[in-house]
């Protein structure tokens, strides 16, 4: 489904940067095309990073500069591409994508650009070079977490891996992040591996149809649903929680902090919803001249059991599928915005301020 948030001007020729001119030169009415293209809507983060998305077009400077779309394609790449093929006829200005696959994308995101479409990629990244990538490093995200592990369980013993939607650049980087680590560890072995899909009700039954035929868990590594695969543990009665190194889920933070009459010790790292807002800027910007066609590293929000908090980085009233890290915190936050924008793409009093890199 296309959902428009404002009228769509009429432009004669291609968009912005594609017909060689300043925007001054089309008239200062003329609102900017920018477009998501989303591959996959099947779990709570891409539900709060679209949400995002849809709350940041109805908040200045975006409001009154950008006329947003947003696609979903099932995680579909054939899907996606005749999405971005009906983008590429419309002329719009730039495209910000989290894409199906990191290759499979790539001819048609090629063609984008040689008709002066920009493109940024961002969370599930591609391989094509003229794509400008916004993301965090997410194989040293997976090996942050299987470093914990290592240090909690001292070197030796069981661990499971929850990876994510296979095929995706993510999930590819993690994984092989976590693999550096053990390859280190020849005493701790992994003895399954199996997908969440980043979704906390898939990662709790996938966990308890596997659970019954595997032996002590002595730590668990897991890409996302963290907090369904332990409700999965303790459903099973597989109590005291291992130590548990996962995503930014509200009800792993829970955990945390004690919940369902446990606490697990854990790193919940996120990889935060708002690299949307962040490349929407970062598009912004470029094509207004105004910041370089940089690609963009940002750091990963973590916390710890002993360093979360209630109120700021877990939220105890709000669910457990809830990703924490909808906005950033501190005195060099990236972006701060309110939770209503997360939940249901409600605007947030004030403007919008993405802090992007030093160019």
């Amino acid at each position: 489904m296309v959902m428009h948030l404002a009228r769509r001007t009429l432009l004669a020729g291609a968009g912005g940067l594609a017909a060689g001119l300043p925007l001054a030169v089309h008239g200062a009415d003329r609102k900017l095309k920018i477009a998501l293209s989303n591959s996959y809507i099947g779990n709570k983060w891409r539900i709060e990073m679209e949400n995002l998305f849809k709350a940041s077009l109805q908040m200045e400077p975006y409001k009154g500069q950008v006329e947003g779309t947003w696609f979903n394609s099932g995680n579909n790449v054939s899907q996606q591409s005749q999405q971005i093929t009906g983008l590429i006829g419309e002329r719009v200005d730039a495209i910000v994508l989290n894409a199906a696959s990191p290759t499979g994308l790539n001819g048609i995101l090629r063609q984008a650009h040689e008709r002066g479409i920009l493109v940024v990629s961002f969370d599930n990244v591609v391989t094509e070079p003229s794509a400008i990538k916004v993301n965090t490093d997410q194989f040293a995200f997976g090996k942050k977490m299987a470093e914990f592990l290592v240090q909690k369980m001292n070197g030796k013993g069981n661990v499971i891996m929850v990876t994510g939607v296979a095929g995706t650049f993510v999930d590819q980087q993690r994984n092989a992040g976590a693999e550096s680590v053990w390859k280190q560890h020849p005493d701790i072995h992994v003895v399954n591996r199996y997908t969440g899909m980043w979704d906390s009700s898939t990662a709790e039954r996938n966990t308890s149809a596997i659970l019954p035929s595997l032996p002590k868990i002595d730590g668990i590594w897991c890409q996302g649903g963290t907090d369904g695969v332990l409700k999965a543990f303790i459903a099973a009665k597989r109590t005291p929680l291992p130590p548990t190194a996962g995503e930014a889920e509200n009800g792993f933070r829970k955990f945390m902090i004690g919940y369902m009459g446990q606490k697990v010790d854990g790193l919940s790292i996120g990889q935060p919803p708002y690299l949307v807002l962040v490349s929407l800027a970062l598009a912004h910007g470029i094509l207004q001249k105004t910041y370089p066609r940089n690609d963009i590293t940002i750091p990963f929000p973590f916390v710890t059991s002993d360093t979360v908090k209630v109120g700021e980085t877990v939220f105890p009233d709000l669910p457990d599928s809830f990703f924490a890290d909808f906005t950033d915190s501190g005195p060099d936050a990236v972006v701060k915005i309110c939770v209503k924008a997360a939940l249901d793409g409600t605007a947030c009093p004030g403007d919008l301020n993405v802090r992007l890199p030093a160019a």
